[in-house]
């Protein structure tokens, strides 16, 4: 039976002291709470800055999973080895409800943020359980529920030849794929699946491979995993076309008549957590989406990936 969402943050850990120490004590009580609630916020620890928000990452004591090694198309700066900025987007753009990663063959299974500057006004980070979400949607959407379970989808999107700091989709193809020039690139694309092709300004269109689009978790739910909403409504700059980024597995478009009860369902089971500089939230990468509303102000927000 779906559950309704509060309006308040459900999964709250109030603490004090040190965010590093008490993972470490607690893993297991920490997993048993975030398996539930799909996400978890530790407000009122001692996490004063980016260091200790890396020893918090330490003391949870699971093996990292590096912005250098993914296939994130967001621009990020890392602060230490394991944390680096949220995407760094201008405060206007709104990164809609995706799971991170999924739109790659590679992503984290967990997700650490941090807030080490909380915005003046807006900027709230919004959390959607995708269980609740493909629950709704089977019974309201069958048809494209199956469809994209049995065919999976593809994603394609253009990659500019260095970074772009003005787009969420702005990380070149060199950094996202780790290579110094095209033989490069056209090598690790082949190993991974795409398909691509080079554009005149040397920009890269890369088109993934077929990739599931919904997850069965090992308690038996499933959960509606994919980058699609965040894709069908936000991948837009002067090189993306949302229209053109999303299709059937088989190549044929995703339209907007298959997308809206998504999107609709979605945006009502989604819960906003409005972050207090020192807050630190855990976010089960399977069960949970995530995004970022506008903001004003300087906002500063960190992450570190669990693999």
């Amino acid at each position: 039976m779906t559950e309704t969402p509060t309006s308040e943050f459900p999964g709250i850990i109030p603490g004090g002291g040190d965010l590093a120490a008490f993972l470490a004590a607690n893993r297991g009580a920490v997993n048993a709470a975030l398996a539930d609630a799909g996400a978890l916020l530790f407000r009122g620890f001692d996490v004063p800055d980016p260091q200790a928000f890396d020893a918090a990452v330490e003391g949870y004591g699971e093996p990292g999973f590096t912005y250098e090694d993914s296939l994130s198309n967001a621009v990020r700066t890392n602060v230490t080895p394991r944390v680096f900025t949220a995407n760094e987007a201008p405060p206007t753009t709104e990164i809609f409800l995706h799971h991170e990663m999924a739109q790659t063959p590679l992503y984290p299974s967990k997700l650490f943020f941090y807030c080490e500057i909380a915005p003046q006004a807006g900027g709230a980070t919004p959390l959607c359980r995708s269980d609740w979400v493909l629950e709704r949607l089977a019974n309201e959407a069958p048809g494209f529920v199956s469809r994209v379970e049995a065919e999976g989808v593809r994603y394609t999107n253009v990659m500019p030849g260095d970074d772009d700091a003005g787009s969420g989709q702005g990380r070149s193809w060199r950094s996202t794929l780790s290579v110094a020039d095209r033989d490069g690139a056209e090598a690790r694309l082949r190993q991974l699946g795409y398909d691509w092709e080079w554009l005149d300004d040397g920009s890269l269109r890369a088109t993934t491979p077929r990739l599931d689009a919904v997850r069965e978790l090992p308690d038996g739910r499933r959960t509606f995993f994919n980058q699609l909403i965040a894709a069908f409504r936000g991948w837009a700059d002067s090189r993306n076309d949302p229209n053109r980024a999303i299709t059937f597995g088989d190549g044929s478009p995703i339209t907007s008549d298959d997308m809206a009860p998504a999107i609709a369902i979605a945006d009502e089971l989604t819960n906003d957590l409005a972050w207090q500089a020192g807050d630190v939230a855990l976010v089960d990468n399977f069960l949970v989406m995530h995004g970022r509303r506008p903001f004003e102000g300087k906002r500063r927000v960190l992450a570190s990936l669990v693999a």
